[in-house]
């Protein structure tokens, strides 16, 4: 089976109850955005997205083996 790798920082792990697991990639997931829908954690609006450690946009394609990291918005002090 075809399986992503998902992380999920800060506020957004804490939205999900989980930072990190295996998610299947299937046909109706083949972007970074689809994958954000499946998790159904609210807008993408200005959630950073990583796909094997380099920021990319949603509509970045997904393979197999991927791991796709979802951060929120950094604040700074």
């Amino acid at each position: 089976m075809d399986v992503l790798q998902v992380l999920l920082f800060a506020s957004l792990r804490d939205r999900a109850g989980w930072g990190s697991r295996q998610m299947p990639l299937t046909g109706s997931t083949t972007t970074a955005g689809d994958l954000w829908e499946q998790l159904q954690l609210g807008p993408l609006l200005a959630v950073k997205i990583a796909v094997n450690q380099e920021l990319v946009g949603p509509g970045q394609v997904l393979c197999s083996g991927d791991e796709v990291a979802f951060l929120p918005p950094f604040t700074g002090g």
